[in-house]
């Protein structure tokens, strides 16, 4: 004996879906009808606050003696990304960076300049968003490794010269919605 179902699938984040099969009969069938319609109608008020959450991850602040430094960045956060980094890119924005997350504090972080024409900043910092060095003014092109003297999770990179005409030294803090430390 087969019973008589309705199906629904409703649109979820992240292009996820969620299908629901519920008995023809059941008073759930027509109220599954209903929130379907509804949310086709109208996009989910937790969307929103999803690309809120995204928009603020595309700016870190540096706070310094000088003090706060607003960068509008891109995060590289897989492999893939880190590799490419910001190579080929022959212009940034003054207040434009890349910021490289590791996930969580590694040692033996190092980069170099291969194909990477732009001469850089690369601010180094732990986990809790301290920065620990910088390396400044890279050296375009350059196969020489520029790596981290201790374990660092972020690596931020910025036009060459930034950290110096702000202010910014070690012991400086990263303030960005990944960063885990006060």
């Amino acid at each position: 004996m087969t019973r008589a179902t309705a199906a629904f699938t409703l649109p979820v984040l992240l292009g996820l879906t969620l299908s629901l099969a519920l008995p023809a009969s059941s008073s759930l069938a027509g109220t599954a009808a209903a929130l379907v319609q509804a949310t086709e109608a109208r996009p989910a008020p937790i969307a929103r606050l999803v690309q809120a959450d995204a928009a603020e991850d595309l700016v870190a602040v540096i706070t310094s003696a000088g003090g706060e430094h607003r960068f509008t960045i891109e995060v590289a956060d897989t492999p893939d990304e880190r590799a490419q980094g910001l190579m080929f890119r022959e212009t940034m924005a003054a207040d434009a960076g890349m910021l490289f997350d590791y996930g969580s504090d590694q040692d033996g972080v190092a980069f170099w300049m291969k194909n990477t024409p732009l001469p850089l900043d690369m601010i180094f910092i732990r986990e809790d968003g301290t920065i620990t060095q910088i390396a400044a003014d890279t050296t375009p092109y350059s196969l020489e490794p520029v790596a981290s003297r201790e374990p660092v999770r972020f690596v931020l990179e910025v036009n060459a010269g930034t950290a110096a005409k702000l202010g910014i030294v070690p012991g400086d803090r990263l303030r960005h919605p990944r960063v885990t430390g006060p």
